[in-house]
């Protein structure tokens, strides 16, 4: 069932990854990061203005999987935990991101993005 979200995903968080600039920066300084629910996180000190951009976001993010998992039976969850596979490895060095157990972490140079087991289909 994973795999089938997966691929039915590729086709639809392109647009949902789609950010303004000032979220793109503070994801670049490491004050925004990816979740592993498939939302954004807020891991610094970020103004008013870029927190508001991350909340809207996630928004739409939760609106495009709740439709998603309508459409499939499954459970919106599912789609987000299914997307933040994907979008985790999307995570460029310098970025960080977080995974179930909490904390915020950073992706360094020559390392790959510590991913959850159900990510890699094992």
């Amino acid at each position: 069932m994973r795999k089938f979200l997966l691929l039915a995903l590729l086709a639809v968080t392109a647009p949902v990854v789609a950010q303004t600039p000032a979220v793109n920066a503070a994801r670049a300084s490491g004050q925004v990061g990816e979740r592993f629910d498939g939302y954004l996180g807020v891991a610094g000190s970020v103004s008013g203005a870029v927190r508001n951009q991350v909340a809207t976001i996630n928004i739409q993010r939760r609106s495009l999987y709740s439709n998603l998992a309508a459409s499939r039976g499954v459970s919106p969850a599912d789609v987000g935990i299914t997307a933040g596979c994907q979008l985790l490895a999307r995570v460029s060095v310098g970025e960080v991101y977080m995974l179930s157990q909490g904390g915020w972490r950073r992706r360094a140079a020559g390392q790959p993005v510590s991913v959850p087991v159900y990510c890699t289909g094992r």
